[in-house]
């Protein structure tokens, strides 16, 4: 039997709060589930406001909005992420300014940020690969100290902690993603945190197409109308009462990710030893939500060997993310650093199969033939 390299997982209770959002008779945004939804995350994470969105490229366009980026503004990004990272905020007329990663890690190389600080800096945006921290301790003293907002897309850092804090309630805003490759779904979903009470108000305006819409329902005006920018952010009842089965499930679904995770942990250690293979660090004031299992090979055609006999015996296994300062759209635009740590993993990071339903057998099963490759 073929071993995907992702399957979403459905708890059995989707359809059935789907069925009730129905019954409401009230399917578009900001209704019941949605409601549900954001009291949990506010309640159980440290949220200050928390906001579905359609997707979490969408979450860091409103953050672009709120941040009131303005042509020439400089975004530090790092450059081994996903294209939302980025483009969000080029949008809106910042100049990206790229950052490397560490060299044992994707995450940004926090004692790298300061040198590319500038007058024209307006915000630095982190993203926890793998749902590890960055160094956000490092990350807001530079945050203090050069009055810059910080920005966690935290896509994949679902549950993460850092120093016993979690990941999202650290930076002024974070985002999240509910893609069906994450490990809580929605199929496409997302949702924007507002850790900082100075956008809080506004983000709501801009989340509701720029209309005071959401603080009329609560009875807080008499009315509502057009009162600043926005757009259509919110998703419809369909999508948070799916999500909802989700965050039902969420620490049984963690737990059992996490399961896949450490056997894969224990039963590759001496053998990445052996063949100077780097693993996944954790470092220990950080917590690991098993999103993913990742190794780093020796070079690009050590990588593509390493796939093609996976693919041979029917298991899948994926790389990530190509250099954003190297891309098509914005290599031109880039200062032209070399950003060899990005560059390393955008060669040799490879994701090995992860999600629910894995069975204790496919798991062994991978191994093996990863082992014998």
């Amino acid at each position: 039997m073929k071993i995907g390299f992702n399957k979403p997982y459905f708890t059995g209770k989707e359809t059935f709060y789907i069925e009730d959002a129905v019954k409401r008779k009230k399917i578009s945004g900001n209704g019941y589930y949605t409601k549900k939804c954001q009291n949990y995350f506010e309640s159980n994470y440290g949220f200050k406001k928390a906001l579905l969105t359609t997707s979490c490229t969408d979450a860091l366009e409103m953050c672009a909005i709120l941040c009131e980026i303005n042509n020439g503004d400089e975004i530090i990004v790092p450059s081994f992420t996903f294209v939302s990272s980025a483009l969000a905020f080029v949008r809106q007329g910042a100049k990206i300014v790229f950052a490397d990663s560490y060299n044992d890690n994707p995450n940004i190389d926090a004692d790298k940020i300061e040198s590319l600080i500038t007058h024209k800096t307006k915000a630095i945006v982190v993203v926890h690969y793998a749902g590890v921290a960055c160094d956000m301790k490092k990350i807001m003293a530079l945050s203090e100290k050069y009055n810059l907002i910080v920005i966690e897309d935290a896509a994949q850092a679902i549950c993460s902690k850092s120093n016993g804090q979690y990941l999202g309630s650290i930076g002024h805003f974070s985002t999240f993603s509910f893609h069906e490759t994450k490990n809580i779904i929605s199929g496409e979903g997302g949702l924007l945190v507002i850790n900082d009470d100075r956008f809080i108000e506004r983000s709501e305006i801009i989340w509701e197409k720029g209309t005071n819409r959401a603080a009329f329902f609560r009875g807080e005006v008499d009315k509502y109308g057009w009162v600043d920018t926005g757009s259509s952010f919110l998703p419809s009842e369909i999508i948070a009462a799916f999500l909802w089965a989700q965050l039902e499930n969420i620490v049984d679904i963690q737990n059992k990710r996490l399961s896949h995770w450490h056997y894969y942990q224990k039963h590759l250690q001496l053998w990445s030893e052996a063949n100077n293979i780097q693993l996944m660090p954790i470092p220990s004031e950080e917590t690991n939500n098993g999103h993913m299992f990742y190794i780093v090979c020796k070079s690009a055609d050590h990588r593509g060997q390493i796939i093609n006999h996976l693919q041979r015996n029917d298991i899948s296994a994926v790389f990530h993310y190509i250099s954003l300062h190297s891309s098509k759209f914005y290599n031109d635009r880039h200062d032209g650093r070399v950003l060899s740590n990005s560059d390393k993993f955008t060669d040799c990071l490879l994701r090995l199969p992860m999600y629910y339903e894995l069975n204790p057998s496919q798991v062994v099963e991978v191994l093996t033939k990863f082992k014998n490759h």
